[in-house]
């Protein structure tokens, strides 16, 4: 069994099982990586004091109100900094948009680390189990310091310097692990029984986010699991190994992939399509934004793409231009079906929200949100292949119907139309 395969359907048990949080891993999401800088002149409070908008007299009034309630009767003690942060998360909260949302200065520095696919750390995918609260290393990457230092996958994290994590919710591990380059933590696990310590020094990260491998019949397999701002060189990498090794069609598994950055999938796709539109967007004013590809380079080969409901946002617009371009076959199930952009605004005080400023659109003019797209060969993977919570290459039906459709030559490649 390949290596990349194997990777991937461990990473993939957290989807299925339902019982895993994984670290690392963001929410189906769309981002434009343009961080706007708004200081306080790039707001504007309401001048109509008679209307309960926010700004109004009104609103300030029954503000003060609650707060001196609270001051008076609220039984514990009131941390000021969390309420006024809980009473902006509630503004943009009360859009009833689940993807515009506001950060604290904790989680914006965390966001944008983990958009990056770059930090500080050991370089391990870990897991928490949520009914038994015990965390995993599911995935040690490949040559960091984790491996190095010999933690394995399927080992259990049970102590960081000393301190018992067994109460403690992954996010919390995660903090403690992470640090500066060129600085240790001590990690001592659970494995066959025995404990085990291991001290590991930090290092700089770049998160494997596309894993590849040559199968049979000179078929290729890349695997992308999701897409942050590395995830283009390292999908352009991929590309070229597999060439060097005489890759004559392939297969990409864009399957659990949450989405990610907007710019990186127009990169990826610009490897893989001929010159034209990829993909337009346009806001509430009906201003419309094209990305197109070049005519410099693009990749004609049997090609099939494989996607599940859990295949969302950058990855439906790479799912929906190669299909409206009948570039690949599309296998698997109907994506998840979010069609939207967000961008990051920087509020200058370290904090910051990301606000939904457009819809997305497929070469064809279709907008997929709340829809999905539904691929060309519908595959169901059997509920009883997760039964152990791992599935396996033979067991994996979708992935066994895209080779099946390029080993018996019904996909053919892509043609450049004149």
């Amino acid at each position: 069994m390949d290596d990349a395969y194997e990777e991937k359907r461990h990473w993939r048990r957290g989807f299925f099982s339902g019982i895993l949080t994984v670290a690392f891993i963001a929410a189906a999401g769309l981002l434009v990586y343009t961080v706007l800088n708004l200081g306080s002149a790039g707001f504007r409070t309401a001048e109509n004091s008679g209307s309960a908008s926010v700004g109004s007299s009104q609103v300030e009034q029954k503000t003060e109100r609650l707060k001196a309630l609270i001051d008076q009767y609220y039984l514990d003690d009131v941390d000021e900094s969390a309420m006024v942060e809980g009473m902006y998360a509630g503004m943009l909260n009360g859009l009833g948009d689940p993807y515009t949302v506001y950060y604290t200065e904790e989680e914006f520095n965390a966001l944008m680390e983990s958009t990056s696919g770059e930090y500080k750390g050991i370089g391990a995918l870990m897991s928490q189990n949520i009914e038994t609260g015990i965390i995993t290393i599911t995935r040690p990457f490949e040559g960091c310091p984790a491996q190095q230092a010999g933690i394995i996958a399927g080992d259990i994290i049970t102590k960081v310097n000393g301190q018992d994590v067994g109460s403690m919710e992954l996010s919390e591990v995660v903090a403690m692990i992470k640090g500066e380059a060129g600085t240790t933590v001590d990690i001592t696990v659970y494995r066959d029984r025995e404990e085990l310590d291991f001290t590991v020094e930090r290092a700089d990260i770049q998160v494997p986010t596309v894993n590849s491998k040559m199968l049979d019949d000179k078929i290729g397999y890349i695997y992308v699991m999701e897409f942050d701002e590395v995830t283009a060189d390292q999908f352009h990498d991929a590309l070229e190994d597999l060439k060097s090794q005489g890759m004559e069609q392939l297969v990409i598994d864009l399957r659990d992939n949450p989405g990610g950055s907007l710019d990186t999938v127009i990169q990826m796709l610009d490897e893989i399509l001929p010159e034209g539109l990829l993909v337009y967007t346009e806001d509430k004013y009906g201003n419309r934004e094209e990305a197109t590809s070049d005519a410099e380079n693009y990749l004609s080969l049997p090609m099939t793409v494989l996607v599940n409901g859990n295949s969302a946002s950058a990855s439906e617009i790479f799912a929906g231009a190669v299909k409206d371009y009948h570039w690949a076959t599309l296998v698997g199930t109907t994506t998840y079906g979010k069609g939207i952009v967000q961008r990051i605004f920087d509020l200058g005080d370290g904090t910051a929200a990301k606000i939904t400023i457009s819809k997305y659109y497929t070469p064809a003019g279709n907008n997929i949100h709340g829809i999905g797209i539904e691929p060309d060969v519908e595959v169901e993977i059997p509920t009883e292949a997760y039964d152990d919570g791992v599935v396996t290459e033979d067991e994996d039906a979708q992935l066994q119907k895209a080779l099946e459709l390029l080993r018996s030559g019904q996909v053919t490649a892509g043609e450049v139309q004149q």
